[in-house]
């Protein structure tokens, strides 16, 4: 996940995660207060080097306010959204 200050910052560093890492993106969420967050699936490792690589993008264009990787998430994960597949 990539939280962000503001959708432009977001975008651009999803669009990053996306071209520097085996990842696919499987959605967004407005948070409020203008936070969004994006969700990012694949190998652990690969989800670790996008956003890594997204956050430093983000930051450069606007404010990345965290990130966060959950290795093999739980099932029940997915009944908070549909960003799970």
């Amino acid at each position: 996940m990539i939280e962000c200050k503001g959708l432009i910052s977001l975008m651009e560093a999803s669009d990053t995660a996306l071209k520097s890492a085996d990842v696919k993106m499987s959605g967004w969420t407005k948070i409020g207060a203008g936070y969004v967050t994006g969700f990012f699936l694949g190998d652990v490792a690969a989800v670790k080097a996008g956003i890594e690589a997204g956050a430093d993008a983000g930051n450069k264009i606007g404010e990345v306010i965290a990130v966060q990787v959950i290795p093999r998430p739980h099932d029940d994960l997915s009944q908070l959204g549909s960003w799970i597949n």
